[in-house]
């Protein structure tokens, strides 16, 4: 009787406790009404055949933190530590000389050890500035309801936006489950698709949808423009942005992402995000200036994650909630030996081919440019955390494959420092 009486109390010791941790990825679905989490839910109970993640990303988000809180002491990297610096010049001596890569072990209990390549060449960011567009928008929902966060999660639950004609085109798939079917399909958005805030935010960070990316911007660009009153009438949110001119838009968007990434010591010169993810988007709002990234500016977002100063602790946390569960892990984080690691990741490519003798050109291998970039923080099974901002522009190689690669060494690297 007194051991039942034990374990009911600590069922609901447990329960009290998730309610504050708010956990999900694949145990988020009633707090987030992300509903492909509730397919994995599903999957993962054996109540529904599919496909579950690798080891690593099953995370609860009552095991996921933040590792630096208040640590704004750190206000940027440290010098580059010898040992860790040699490693990866050496890595990097026989590779091209288009990469830039900064890598910043912050394992808890261990010193600190940084090193970097070409940390401030700038590049195409490609779908990374999906981050960029990430920080913007919760800085809104701050802005929106300064001091009360559960209403900044109410609003993302349960304001649902028509995708509309923002959306075109967009070759990427996104995720669909009809929770009363079960129904689970991937395809490209369509316009009259209804989806909530929460699920176009994760559209755009875990399958990377363009689609998803122009309207979280363009919410987001709403909020600004009618503060308080946003939600407002779709009536309302039409008539404003038809009668506003493009370029008045596309200066109220540039300011709802730079503001935040400046404010958290990313200034443009860093990391600028000058357009839209869609033609229909972009001939709309007019945002001025091109974009670019550095390793230097990725890195810095990431250290401001972790410290909980991108936007808010609130906001940091639930930015990295949202970057563990991706629809596949690709690229930089699809490394086998990664496996069974939690890895937070977002990715951006852009490559582009000419007419050349002998040449083919296939995805991720362009002849003219072929940008790929990748930022990680990497949780290992035995305790080691570090973090990853690597651009690249190596022309005619796959560089998708490139950068798992570099992954597996980086790891091994990581790995000997420690044991060493």
């Amino acid at each position: 009787m007194r051991r039942s009486l034990i374990v009911a109390l600590c069922a609901g010791l447990v329960a009290f406790l998730a309610a504050f941790h708010l956990p999900y990825p694949i145990d988020g679905y009633d707090l987030t009404g992300i509903r492909r989490l509730l397919y994995l839910e599903r999957v993962q109970n054996g109540e529904l055949e599919g496909d579950l993640p690798p080891e690593g990303a099953r995370k609860s988000l009552m095991d996921i933190q933040l590792h630096l809180p208040g640590a704004d002491s750190l206000d940027t990297v440290p010098a580059p530590d010898p040992a860790l610096q040699r490693r990866l010049e050496r890595l990097f001596a026989d590779r091209d000389d288009s990469y830039g890569i900064t890598v910043f072990d912050i394992t808890p209990g261990a010193p600190a050890r940084y090193a970097e390549l070409r940390p401030t060449n700038r590049y195409q960011p490609g779908s990374v500035g999906k981050l960029a567009i990430a920080t913007g928008f919760f800085a809104e929902l701050r802005r929106r309801y300064p001091d009360r966060p559960e209403r900044r999660r109410a609003l993302l639950k349960e304001h649902t936006v028509q995708a509309g004609q923002w959306i075109v085109s967009d070759h990427h798939t996104i995720p669909l489950f009809d929770p009363e079917t079960n129904e689970y399909t991937r395809r490209q958005p369509r316009p009259s698709d209804v989806f909530s805030l929460y699920e176009w935010v994760d559209f755009m960070l875990s399958p990377s949808s363009n689609a998803a990316a122009s309207v979280v911007w363009k919410e987001a660009t709403l909020m600004r423009a009618f503060g308080d009153e946003y939600p407002a009438s779709e009536e309302r949110e039409q008539q404003f942005l038809e009668s506003t001119p493009a370029d008045s838009l596309g200066r109220i968007a540039h300011r709802v992402v730079h503001k935040p990434l400046d404010a958290a010591g990313i200034p443009e010169r860093m990391w600028r995000l000058g357009s839209f993810f869609t033609h229909t988007a972009s001939r709309r709002i007019d945002v001025p200036g091109g974009s670019i990234g550095t390793p230097q500016g990725l890195m810095r977002w990431m250290l401001r994650l972790e410290q909980g100063r991108i936007v808010d602790p609130w906001s940091s946390l639930e930015l990295k909630r949202l970057l563990y569960m991706t629809g596949n892990r690709i690229r930089y984080a699809s490394a086998p030996t990664l496996r069974d690691d939690a890895v937070y990741f977002k990715s951006g490519s852009l490559y582009s081919c000419e007419e050349e003798e002998g040449f083919t050109c296939e995805p991720y291998t362009g002849n003219r440019f072929n940008y790929m970039n990748s930022i990680a923080i990497v949780e290992t099974a035995d305790g080691r955390v570090y973090m990853v901002a690597m651009m690249s522009n190596v022309l005619r190689v796959n560089s998708a494959v490139e950068h798992q690669s570099l992954a597996t060494f980086i790891e091994r690297i990581v790995a000997d420092l420690h044991e060493g």
